[in-house]
């Protein structure tokens, strides 16, 4: 389970391991539609910074990550976070198995928010 290390009133040091990369896969897939943006975006975005590198809030898809803390790391000035490599790949493996749906689910829920027909072939 992912543990945070209160420093002190504004620092945080958090720690994950390859188990919490799986959690926020199943969450992810157990909640799909909830999540499906921002499975895409850490699909999409992981590989830019280099997979180990990757920030969940350069590109507002930080609530899986914020989700397996059980806290807001927003709420301090700052953290730091040490995971292994295989935290990282494990999770970019997890989203690109649901980027796909996740896609579909995105494409149905725009088009249903559009008045669209939903039954409509969407092309991937």
């Amino acid at each position: 389970m992912a543990h945070v290390e209160i420093i002190d009133d504004t620092t945080l040091r958090i720690t994950l391991r390859l188990e919490d990369a799986t959690t926020m896969v199943q969450i992810a897939q157990r909640e799909q539609a909830e999540y499906a943006q921002e499975i895409i975006t850490i699909y999409e975005k992981m590989p830019v910074f280099e997979y180990t590198h990757f920030c969940f809030y350069a590109y507002d898809s930080a609530r899986l990550f914020e989700r397996v803390l059980g806290m807001d790391p927003k709420a301090y000035l700052s953290f730091s976070l040490d995971a292994p490599d295989s935290f990282f790949y494990a999770l970019y493996g997890g989203m690109a198995a649901l980027y796909e749906s996740s896609l579909q689910l995105v494409q149905q829920t725009d088009v249903a928010g559009a008045g669209l027909d939903v039954n409509a072939h969407v092309s991937i």
